[in-house]
């Protein structure tokens, strides 16, 4: 483990083997840095069995990052877990094994990221936010809170619900939706419903 100058670990901090951590780092109480990656291979004996494979990256963590109380740091699995510089995480965060988060970035609480995936430099995640293996978020991207993300990006783009998609997007279908019961009755004042078809329609 390297540790640069003028860090502070709070109490039951956790820094696990091959962790590289800049200067100016705040990492606060029981927060895990560097533990295994959730790497797992299927195996069929008849019934299924899970084997854990090796994890053989490291954790770095850049300048000026600052990390929340209660918040895992998983190891790269192949490669590194990567934080950039000045990016600032919340409490009760996980970072999956070998995500690599740009500079400056801002991640609420609860918020869960998996395996490979990608932030570049100023994504804000918004409490709550769950983020599918494997994506590209782009510069400056920003996921709205409880939103649950499974595509990649656009850069400077906001991004809501779940499955995410462009916040305006979802606002617009959401008002869309409200007036639905005031169009089932319109049709059905004008005869093109019958009512079982009314019934149907407010049921889904």
């Amino acid at each position: 483990v390297k540790i640069g100058k003028n860090c502070i670990i709070h109490a039951n901090v956790s820094i696990c083997d091959y962790s590289e951590i800049g200067d100016n780092v705040v990492i606060n109480p029981n927060t895990v840095i560097g533990g295994d990656a959730f790497f797992f291979k299927k195996r069929q004996n008849g019934h299924i069995e899970w084997d854990k494979l090796k994890t053989v990256g490291r954790v770095i963590i850049e300048d000026d990052v600052e990390i929340g109380s209660g918040c895992t740091v998983d190891r790269g699995a192949t490669g590194d877990t990567t934080i950039g510089k000045g990016t600032k995480i919340d409490n009760m965060v996980h970072v999956g094994h070998g995500v690599v988060i740009g500079k400056n970035c801002l991640i609420a609480a609860q918020c869960g990221i998996a395996g490979k995936t990608i932030l570049e430099d100023e994504v804000i995640l918004w409490g709550q936010v769950g983020v599918n293996k494997e994506l590209v978020l782009a510069k400056g991207t920003v996921v709205l809170a409880k939103s649950g993300l499974g595509i990649n990006t656009q850069q400077g783009k906001t991004y809501f619900g779940t499955p995410a998609e462009e916040a305006r997007q979802y606002w617009r279908k959401w008002s869309y939706f409200k007036h639905l019961p005031d169009l089932i009755e319109q049709l059905n004042q004008a005869g093109i419903l019958k009512k079982n078809e009314q019934k149907e329609l407010i049921e889904q």
